[in-house]
């Protein structure tokens, strides 16, 4: 569940910009005054209400397909949100983790000057992709 892909309308603002909906989560809404920001703020918006609903252990739908949205007096996009990405970016906080490993390879690595967390951190990030 790294990236995922949701429908949004986006509607044009009689003050001008836009207003954004999803009609998979009807109480995401957001706004931006032109495209580019309507769709970052979109983005944001939509990993707000996936992480909340993550966290919650609540229920993530399935995208709607496209051909099933009604968009009325709007144009129909998809936003993609990674799921990696955006914890990387929101949920940083170093944690402490125990491990063991030969003692032989411990000396090596000292002597090496290898920097523990960051081979480890470096090691995950390539597993979970």
């Amino acid at each position: 569940m790294n990236k995922l892909f949701y429908p949004a309308v986006f509607h044009k603002a009689e003050e001008g910009g836009f207003w954004i909906s999803f009609p998979d989560f009807p109480e995401c809404l957001t706004e931006g005054d032109d495209m580019q920001e309507a769709y970052e703020m979109a983005v944001e918006a939509l990993g707000l209400v996936l992480t909340g609903r993550a966290e919650e252990k609540e229920e993530i739908p399935k995208p709607t397909e496209v051909d099933q949205i009604s968009v009325d007096d709007g144009v129909l996009v998809i936003v993609e949100f990674d799921m990696m990405e955006y914890q990387r970016k929101h949920n940083s906080r170093a944690v402490k983790k125990t491990l063991s490993i030969p003692e032989w390879l411990n000396d090596a690595a000292i002597k090496a000057g290898v920097n523990f967390s960051q081979v480890l951190q470096e090691a995950l990030m390539e597993k979970v992709k």
